[in-house]
């Protein structure tokens, strides 16, 4: 039993490691999924973002309709929003 648990530590620390997303753009905003496809396409500010459409980011990954309105919304609260 002792084993299990050790293992099942040593897995979730591996798993956490491998999925930390490094800056905190948009952190408490948008779910991980998400701010880790924005790490990728070197999304890192709003004015990254904002050179893309609504219907560009809604492609990328973990961008559905709850995390496309709470980023709306939080552009919109700094006065930012998507190319047209």
């Amino acid at each position: 039993m002792i084993n299990l648990v050790i293992m099942a530590k040593c897995l979730s620390s591996f798993c956490v490691v491998n999925h930390v997303v490094k800056g905190e753009f948009l952190q408490g905003v948008i779910a991980m999924p998400a701010r880790r496809t924005l790490e990728r396409e070197k999304i890192d500010s709003l004015e990254k973002l904002s050179n893309y459409s609504e219907e560009e980011v809604m492609q990328f990954h973990g961008f559905g309709k709850n995390t496309m309105m709470k980023l709306k919304n939080y552009m919109k609260e700094q006065q930012v929003s998507f190319k047209n």
